[in-house]
């Protein structure tokens, strides 16, 4: 077949690739995806691993001298937070002056994965750990990163993490989202009573098809690839 007639194939081909790289997913489409990779043996220890290190080479890319920065995290108790435990290390690892505020305590966390990451921090005196809902810092934050809550919202945000959400807003300082602003649906891109204003936000995997929406909230965006098998989607995408 000349060359010239294969081009639409090629042309097809390529556009197929794009469509199944860039697509929007539903959030149960991630979850069945996340589950599905976890049986097959990639752990969502390992997933959530990647997803903080990821967000970290993006920040890092971003801010000059990471290593002169002041960086408070706020985490929740789920698996966002869990995402921010992991950037603590990370950032810690490249000098940065690392402040980890739990907004609740230790015994409360909700899965094995951020207990792991929780109890990787008490062995390390580079990071700072503050537990319960007081905001009084003895530093001026460069940077906050607002691992509060993921793609599992739903309600009213209540306090803590309500109080924690505005302090985020009324900081002059630059701000970074794991996954998701606090308070923005994934799947709709609504928001709830109260909601985080990011400069930067990195989700998983693939975009979710509420964020992009938000474009005001989420501030530049990017999807990152976490390891997870494309076996892992077969029968869900």
């Amino acid at each position: 077949m000349p060359i010239l007639a294969r081009i639409p194939i090629f042309k097809a081909l390529i556009l197929d690739i794009i469509f199944i790289y860039c697509m929007e997913i539903t959030v149960d489409q991630m979850y069945q995806i996340e589950n599905k990779g976890h049986d097959m043996g990639f752990l969502k220890k390992f997933m959530m691993e990647n997803a903080g290190a990821a967000s970290v080479r993006r920040l890092v890319e971003k801010i000059e001298n990471i290593e002169s920065k002041n960086i408070l995290i706020f985490v929740g108790l789920g698996n966002n937070g869990g995402d921010g435990l992991v950037m603590a290390r990370h950032l810690a690892g490249y000098g940065a002056k690392v402040t980890v505020m739990l907004l609740g305590t230790p015994e409360k966390i909700k899965t094995e994965e951020s207990n792991w990451n929780w109890s990787i921090l008490k062995k390390m005196p580079s990071v700072k750990l503050m537990i319960g809902d007081s905001l009084s810092f003895d530093f001026k934050p460069d940077i906050i990163v607002d691992g509060i809550l993921g793609t599992g919202i739903s309600g009213e945000i209540r306090e803590p993490y309500a109080s924690a959400i505005n302090y985020i807003n009324k900081t002059d300082c630059y701000k970074f989202a794991v996954d998701v602003p606090s308070g923005l649906d994934p799947q709709t891109g609504e928001t709830a009573n109260i909601c985080t204003k990011c400069n930067m936000t990195v989700t998983f995997h693939k975009m979710k098809q509420g964020i992009p929406k938000r474009k005001d909230l989420t501030g530049e965006l990017y999807a990152e690839k976490i390891g997870i098998p494309p076996e892992a989607e077969e029968g869900i995408l």
